[in-house]
């Protein structure tokens, strides 16, 4: 390169030409030369590892390097050989242009630096897609870990960018842009904030994509489809997506479902409100009628003999049904709503099955239902629980309970003016 400088120099001031001029003139040709050179391998060389790539990727089983293409990581590779052809003829161009030298000079350290960040990107960009691909990852936060080294890598970049403008050595410019760390940390507040909150996620297992989660501050219910260093997407089960900010899992209150969905059921939590004046005691006559509901005839008889005897054995005068002890009409309800339960093939037999009596409340006596249905599938767990409910229901009149609700137009008769 020095030998074709001195002979296109010699070669333009034989001509006659000014020698200040001659050396633009040289500097010119001798640029476009290394411009057309530089171009030339560039080109030369990524079609070489492009294709070496493809002819591999082809022959292997692995999908790793399938990848690898789909993220241009060849291509991004085969500009360092031009590049570091560049670098190195720069000062003979330049020879006598010491200014212009160290501006190119530094523009190529630059282009050197956007280069790695490349290669980084690509080779960041074909893990996250290659570990997505493997099933024990598959709901693990990906994109929020390569996000984190990406985010490191652009900050090394930028600060070694800097550098290279200001003329400072790396080290001396960290030290330097230490007293502006706080305009720094408020400048990337959320993306700190994300990182921090990314980390915890992932190390307490908080949430995994796929997760089911329901986040009532940002009208979140769905499916977690993805998870990065600054947001949760999150696709609702009417197919909208929510974005919530990722520290928000931290900071804020959110149920995951996913210990109910790797559970052997799903649960029911329901109460029905009984009116507070149904509620009596049984009667022979009335134990008598009950005795022929199936499901709690063989509890009934055996419950009725044990009150019968207490009462016998402690000479309690029944001529009051109040006096002893006695059976009363919600509580056998009770009993058959748990019979009910226990007999349903829908309910898993294995987990708790109750139905419990709550405080009473303005509303009537609350008989709850607690049991998990055996299958956790969400029309199938409705279906299922709206059955139960169908039939307790409809049986709460066989005990002559009623069940409590606010009175509407139905529950007034008009009086006319005229009756007397």
């Amino acid at each position: 390169m020095r030998k074709i400088t001195h002979f296109l120099f010699d070669i333009l001031v034989s001509k006659g030409i000014d020698v200040t001029m001659a050396t633009y003139i040289n500097m010119f040709v001798l640029l476009i030369i290394l411009l057309i050179i530089v171009f030339i391998i560039d080109f030369i060389t990524r079609k070489i590892l492009i294709a070496a790539f493809s002819r591999f990727a082809a022959k292997s089983k692995t999908s790793f390097d399938d990848i690898l293409i789909t993220n241009k990581t060849p291509r991004n590779i085969a500009h360092i050989i031009p590049f570091l052809l560049a670098f190195e003829l720069t000062p003979i161009v330049f020879t006598d242009f010491g200014a212009l030298e160290s501006i190119v000079h530094k523009g190529l350290q630059v282009f050197g630096v956007i280069l790695t960040l490349w290669i980084a990107r690509s080779l960041l960009n074909t893990l996250k897609d290659f570990f997505k691909t493997l099933p024990r990852l598959k709901d693990k936060p990906i994109d929020s870990y390569i996000q984190v080294f990406m985010f490191f890598a652009w900050f090394i970049g930028l600060l070694s960018i800097l550098a290279i403008v200001t003329d400072r050595s790396f080290v001396e410019f960290i030290t330097t842009i230490g007293a502006a760390s706080a305009i720094i940390i408020l400048i990337f507040r959320d993306t700190i904030l994300g990182f921090v909150a990314s980390i915890q996620v992932s190390i307490n297992d908080m949430v995994r994509i796929g997760d089911w989660i329901t986040f009532e501050k940002y009208g979140a219910d769905g499916d977690v489809v993805e998870i990065n260093l600054s947001t949760v997407k999150v696709q609702n089960f009417d197919k909208t997506i929510t974005t919530i900010p990722t520290y928000a899992l931290i900071s804020d209150s959110f149920k995951n479902w996913r210990g109910m969905e790797n559970s052997d059921g799903r649960r029911i939590k329901r109460a029905l409100n009984i009116k507070l004046n149904s509620v009596k005691y049984l009667s022979k006559t009335d134990l008598e009628a009950y005795s022929k509901i199936e499901i709690i005839s063989s509890y009934l008889e055996n419950r009725n003999q044990k009150v019968d005897n207490y009462n016998t054995s402690n000479s309690i005068d029944k001529s009051l049904l109040l006096n002893g002890r006695n059976l009363t009409n919600i509580g056998l309800f009770r009993k058959y709503a748990e019979t009910y339960l226990q007999n349903h093939s829908a309910i898993n037999k294995d987990m708790m099955i109750m139905a419990r009596q709550l405080a009473p409340t303005s509303q009537g006596i609350p008989i709850e239902i607690y049991a998990f249905s055996s299958d956790k599938r969400w029309a199938e767990y409705e279906y299922i629980m709206a059955d139960i409910f169908d039939h307790l229901i409809a049986a709460v009149p066989y005990f002559e309970l009623e069940l409590f609700e606010l009175p509407n137009s139905g529950n007034f008769k008009p009086t006319s003016v005229f009756s007397s």
